[in-house]
């Protein structure tokens, strides 16, 4: 007897094509069979009216942290993604010797906007290298299949201490970091990653290691992963990184190149399509380089007391590095105003904060008298007033001390600019940061947002197409060849859901992680039920409070 049986369901297999109605059977965590009449199952579903696809594979999360206290990291699971790829961007915790351990997550505070507090308290440092952090997730069980990279700074940081912030390395300490990356090749890692991305700053906005690396370095760590014969360089591009330069990497190391973030931007538009055409060209020449877009807009929470959004603004960086003492000082001081409302005319749309101040809005007041504010944009309330908008902004922090919260949307605000990417049958939709940004944004139902917003609602590309790139094109690209289809022998991850209201839900501010630190978290609509290798682990109501450890650790990955 099968373990499950959905029936009369609309099957999407993750392949791109058409759909259709028919019943699928699991068993023993793997698909047992596809087909009209099948035997019973112990648990059987009426699937009509309802769709069935492989679960979401999201290629960009920040997980690392978050998987030692949380094996579900939440709430992934819930939102239809089944396994979660770690480590992007290069900003891992392994390796990492004892001494090391609060400097390795320090760094994670600014750039992946975490809680110092909540990572001190949180982490199980059962592990110092990546082998040893790889032991540990699996000993310790998983509620999703995770796959994870092997981190450039985490990696620095362990070869060069301080000075991994400080300077290029040197041969020695080259060789020492291609060795950590063989090592972490050999036993599963998916790939190597890594930033050159200017907003990408540690404690007091000091540069993540992987930003000092110089050419030389990169194309070592590339060329030691390549001698794998597997995986994927990963990378999170910054101005001065050029597609000629990556495309040099992906002949030398023999591997593809993933290269994150393509967003559009009002401010350039044309930019981001310029960069596509850039790395087809480059595909048609035989190097393999994938451009990896959001399909959601870059929208991010934040207060003054820690403005993200900001913080490529050249100005800006004395707020970074500022006492939080000293911030009611320096936000008053008339000097520091004008030179920030200098660098934002400078950076003709170069920055991640561009002054598109109508984006900006007022989302939550701690001051009770000023509730009529919130849901207002700050061009709208500084008009009103007379003021320029940075000026209304930072006085009215001020008089709520510092403790109101602020939204913008900063990219992918243009949905057909923003549907032209995500319909392109090349881009790599993915980068939802979770796990990462846990003040600012959470983006991890945006597979969801896929098959509702830009399938029903915009039309931007038929369901099926949507479902291979959240799912079979997801694992073409790591490699993963036991899921992302729905096939008979292959892991029975799965998503059911109700294609009339599926979509992303609300985001909801928690203060659950430890130490009490808050997040933001994501909720889904229209799922009916997710399984992982078989096992439900969430349904129309969300995580199953006894969810199984039903993941797995992700090792092995085709060669090419």
């Amino acid at each position: 007897m099968f373990d499950l049986v959905i029936r009369d369901v609309l099957l999407l297999d993750g392949s791109g094509a058409p759909g259709h109605v028919s019943s699928l059977a699991v068993k023993d965590g793997i698909v047992a069979a596809i087909g009209d009449n099948l035997p019973a199952g112990q648990r059987e579903i009426n699937g009509t009216g309802l769709a069935l696809m492989p679960g979401i594979i999201d290629g960009h999360t920040h997980y690392d942290a978050q998987l030692t206290w949380d094996p579900f990291a939440d709430p992934s699971p819930r939102v239809g993604v089944t396994t979660t790829v770690i480590g992007n961007c290069g900003f891992t915790i392994a390796p990492c010797r004892p001494a090391d351990r609060d400097l390795t997550m320090r760094n994670l505070t600014q750039v992946e906007g975490m809680s110092l507090d909540a990572l001190r308290e949180g982490i199980c440092w059962d592990f110092e290298s990546i082998p040893e952090y790889l032991d540990m997730l699996e000993r310790n069980g998983l509620g999703l299949n995770v796959a994870a990279f092997a981190g450039h700074s985490a990696i620095r940081t362990y070869v060069m201490g301080e000075a991994s912030h400080q300077r290029a390395a040197t041969d020695d300490e080259i060789r020492q970091m291609a060795d950590l990356v063989r090592e972490a090749m050999a036993r599963g890692t998916v790939g190597f990653a890594t930033s050159t991305n200017e907003p990408h700053n540690g404690w007091g906005g000091i540069p993540m290691p992987s930003r000092l690396a110089d050419d030389r370095e990169m194309k070592a760590l590339t060329a030691a992963m390549g001698e794998s014969g597997r995986g994927l360089f990963m990378l999170t591009k910054g101005r001065t990184t050029t597609l000629p330069f990556l495309e040099e990497i992906a002949a030398e190391s023999g591997r593809p190149v993933l290269i994150a973030a393509l967003m559009h931007n009002n401010q350039a538009p044309d930019a981001v399509f310029n960069e596509l055409a850039a790395i087809s060209a480059a595909r048609a020449r035989g190097r393999e380089l994938i451009a990896q877009v959001s399909a959601c807009p870059l929208t991010m929470d934040f207060t003054l007391k820690s403005a993200y959004v900001f913080e490529s603004i050249p100005a800006w960086r004395s707020a970074i590095s500022a006492a939080p003492q000293t911030l009611r000082e320096l936000f008053s001081d008339a000097a520091f105003r004008e030179a920030v409302k200098r660098d934002l005319s400078a950076q003709q749309g170069r920055g991640l904060f561009n002054g598109e101040w109508e984006l900006m809005k007022v989302a939550q007041v701690s001051n009770p008298d000023n509730i009529s504010l919130e849901g207002r944009s700050l061009a709208e309330l500084a008009a009103q007033d007379g003021q320029h908008p940075l000026d209304w902004m930072l006085d009215f922090a001020l008089s709520e001390d510092l403790q109101t919260w602020f939204v913008g949307q900063l990219r992918n605000t243009d949905p057909q600019a923003v549907g032209r990417l995500v319909a392109d049958p090349d881009t790599h939709v993915s980068l939802s940061d979770a796990g990462a940004h846990l003040t600012f944004l959470c983006d991890a139902a945006f597979g969801l947002h896929v098959l509702g917003y830009w399938v029903r609602e915009q039309r931007a590309l038929p369901l099926e197409q949507a479902v291979r790139k959240l799912t079979g094109q997801q694992a073409e690209i790591f490699g993963i060849t036991d899921r992302g289809l729905l096939r008979e022998g292959l892991a029975a991850d799965l998503l059911l859901f109700d294609p009339a209201s599926v979509g992303r839900g609300r985001n909801e501010r928690r203060f659950d992680l430890p130490a009490g630190a808050t997040r933001l978290v994501a909720f889904g609509q229209g799922v009916r039920g997710v399984w992982v290798n078989g096992q439900l682990v969430a349904d129309e109501s969300g995580l199953l409070t006894q969810a199984p450890l039903a993941g797995k650790l992700l090792r092995e990955f085709a060669a090419s």
